[in-house]
């Protein structure tokens, strides 16, 4: 059976509700972009630039703040981290849509510092549940279920935005952040192997015994992978709108989605598997040639189709690294980090294409993405090439 090693991922214990409860967590988080997006300019009646610096200042707290999020969860476990955060999100997306635009301006950033790490902790949970020949699986399924979250929440968002109203959106989304919170921490999944838990007072190494050249790498590679997915995105955006198909957005993210859900079964299931270094040239490259199309829409949806097969294995074989690379004691920050490099990569994806854009034709908006991720890789591969010091260390923390 094709899927059978997905099937045997889901029957070790504890994994189905892992994998329910990431996924229910991660809807309300998909859908806030957009829908803050929505309210500030329909129901604040700001401008796309003012809602931009919302977005922004949520983003830049949440960049800031994971791998501290993550050295807590090392540190004093899940819960109070579930806690703090389910309490602090549920707040901040009911209040929302109450607060006048300064305050809510004011209050995004340290609300996005303390949202819900849902992705971070998934990925512990895989790591901790999940046997190391297993995890490929594992997190491929992983990234599998982004995907399908990215496919529903911002339409649910949308939906509810403009069928009721935002503030029923931005309410709904404060309290599914408050039910998964509580459901999280009552479940409290592990996020250490049974091996570890064994480890008498394991010592934490020094961060630069495992925050080396080879885990910088991955990260730098994480970021430009981020980096090509949103500068797509937007030059997709912009071409549909040159061509007078914008309504069709929708339509082309969805195939972009479904094709990097597919590319994740596939990975998944393989003994073996390109290395995320490849896996990032590959997505880059394959940016590029959709410079060519200027319309119809279902043609640049068809281009976009082989870039998008190699997006979920990339981000599968980055949580796969960072999980090999980081100290069991350190791995809840190590996963911050790995989240923070992904949301600098959508940080200055956005800017960069969008300048590339303003001054050329929305098709450079590929080129610029792609050749931008080249230089991710290129960066990441010369720092793979300099001697691994610590090894010891890394090792011995292990």
């Amino acid at each position: 059976m094709p899927l059978r090693p997905y099937l045997d991922v889901l029957r070790i214990p504890g994994m189905p509700a892992s994998v329910l409860l990431a996924a229910l967590a991660r809807l309300p988080m998909t859908a806030t972009g957009i829908t803050l997006t929505l309210h500030v300019v329909s129901g604040l009646g700001r401008g796309y630039g003012a809602a931009g610096l919302v977005g922004t200042a949520t983003t830049a707290g949440t960049a800031l703040a994971a791998p501290l999020l993550g050295r807590t969860i090392d540190r004093h476990g899940l819960r109070p981290v579930v806690a703090a955060c389910g309490l602090v999100s549920a707040l901040f997306w009911v209040a929302a849509p109450h607060l006048p635009y300064p305050l809510l301006l004011a209050a995004a950033l340290p609300a996005g510092a303390l949202m819900l790490p849902v992705s971070p902790i998934a990925r512990q949970v895989v790591t901790a549940l999940v046997p190391p020949a297993q995890r490929r699986t594992a997190f491929s399924l992983d990234s599998i279920m982004v995907e399908a979250a990215f496919m529903t929440g911002p339409a649910l968002g949308i939906f509810v935005s403009t069928q009721v109203s935002s503030t029923a959106a931005l309410t709904g989304i404060g309290v599914a952040f408050g039910l998964c919170s509580a459901a999280l921490y009552a479940v409290n999944p592990p996020i250490r192997t049974a091996d570890e838990l064994g480890m008498r007072d394991p010592v934490r190494p020094p961060i630069r015994s495992w925050l080396d050249s080879r885990m910088l790498a991955t990260l730098l590679v994480a970021m430009g992978a981020l980096f090509v997915l949103v500068g797509m995105e937007l030059a997709a955006l912009a071409v549909l709108r040159t061509s007078g198909e914008v309504s069709w957005t929708g339509v082309v993210i969805a195939v972009m989605c479904l094709a990097s859900l597919l590319g994740g079964v596939v990975h998944g299931t393989a003994s073996r598997s390109a290395s995320q270094l490849t896996l990032m040239v590959a997505l880059a490259v394959l940016t590029i040639p959709a410079a060519v199309v200027a319309g119809p829409w279902w043609l640049l949806a068809l281009v976009l189709v082989p870039a998008n097969l190699v997006c979920a294995p990339t981000l599968a074989a980055t949580t796969e690294a960072v999980s090999h690379l980081a100290p069991p004691v350190v791995r809840g920050e190590a996963m911050g980090l790995q989240d923070s490099a992904t949301r600098l990569g959508l940080a200055l994806g956005s800017p960069v294409v969008g300048f590339v854009m303003d001054h050329a034709s929305p098709g450079w908006g590929f080129v610029a993405a792609g050749l931008g991720g080249l230089v991710f890789a290129a960066a990441g591969w010369a720092l793979r090439r300099r001697p691994v010091r610590h090894r010891v260390a890394v090792a011995e923390a292990g």
